[in-house]
């Protein structure tokens, strides 16, 4: 049986009548963060900002399976105050946030690859700490409604899940994407999460409607 949640979050998905224009000036925002970047020649950010970006599509659309598949309800869902639901657990305003969000989060590494912290990789440090941030926001946002959990082991009394899952191969990711070498294996991973990304979107919402 279909939560009430799910069932509300779902009536949303790709609602234009709830469009408010802020989105376009968070467009812009967006626009401009990664038109700096590129303006001062700092690629391996923009490319490590659109991995972490899309690490975040790569989620939502297998949380919109699950609620498919499951007729129950997604891991997690967006229930209301949006000016567009692209997912059932993701709107314009959590899209735009992990675009920029993957930009702040590669500016704030030490510049040195090597660097310990406490005797471990600055990049594990980084990442571990900025998910642990990032869930308690979640929990934060849960807490008041405006991000739904339903199912049992995805919630503030086991948190490991959304930490594992939720965050930390965003962050993964995008470091290992910004530290690459080679410029070409940073377009290659970039395009080819950009390209499955693509793919299944065309499937699952285009084509099957599923998601």
């Amino acid at each position: 049986m279909m939560t009430a949640s799910a069932a509300q979050a779902q009536q949303l998905v790709r609602d234009s009548s709830h469009f408010q224009w802020y989105a376009i000036a968070l467009l812009l925002i967006v626009v401009y963060a990664y038109a700096e970047q590129a303006a001062e020649k700092r690629w391996n950010v923009v490319l490590a900002g659109l991995a972490f970006w899309l690490m975040d599509w790569v989620n939502e659309i297998w949380n919109g399976l699950v609620f498919h598949f499951s007729g129950f309800a997604p891991v997690w869902g967006t229930p209301g105050g949006s000016a567009y639901t692209i997912l059932i657990g993701l709107n314009i305003e959590i899209s735009f946030m992990f675009a920029l969000m993957g930009l702040a989060t590669v500016r704030m590494l030490p510049p040195d690859r090597n660097l310990k912290i406490a005797g471990i990789d600055n990049r594990w440090v980084m990442a571990v700490v900025n998910s642990i941030l990032c869930v308690c926001v979640e929990v934060w946002l849960n807490h008041i409604g405006a991000l739904t959990w339903d199912w049992r082991g995805w919630n503030a009394g086991a948190p490991w899940l959304i930490f594992l899952i939720g965050y930390l191969p965003f962050f993964v990711v995008a470091y290992w994407v910004h530290d690459m070498r080679s410029r070409k294996s940073q377009i290659t991973v970039v395009a080819s999460l950009a390209g499955g990304v693509g793919v299944a979107l065309a499937l699952f919402a285009g084509v099957l409607g599923w998601i």
